[in-house]
């Protein structure tokens, strides 16, 4: 878990943004992002855009590369940011197996958490 000052502290369920596979610039953006949903701004299009298929107040962030576009499926919650997965988005869709294993993850997180 880790902690912005004075924000809600990222809990990462599943990935991570390093370089390779983000470019400097890509991960520079994605850590910006990332620490204002700590800091607690609402993020839209074309940064990030609801994924209600997930679950409640889940979303997917989009960061585009010159390597492609990644995406960081993220959850707000009125204590932390739920990272659920971070990946390389590959079609249009996201896919279907994405979405299942988050959902999942989601479940065992809230089980843990007592949520």
């Amino acid at each position: 878990m880790k902690r912005s000052r004075g924000g809600k502290p990222l809990v990462w369920l599943r990935g991570e943004v390093k370089t390779p596979p983000f470019s400097p610039a890509a991960r520079l953006e994605a850590g910006y992002l990332l620490r204002l949903l700590q800091e607690g701004e609402l993020l839209g299009l074309p940064h990030s855009r609801p994924m209600p298929i997930v679950g409640p107040r889940c979303h997917e962030l989009r960061i585009n590369d010159e390597g492609g576009a990644f995406r960081i499926l993220y959850r707000v919650d009125v204590d932390a940011v739920v990272i659920l997965d971070v990946f390389r988005k590959k079609t249009e869709k996201t896919p279907g197996s994405v979405i299942e294993t988050c959902k999942r993850r989601l479940r065992d997180y809230d089980d843990l958490t007592g949520r």
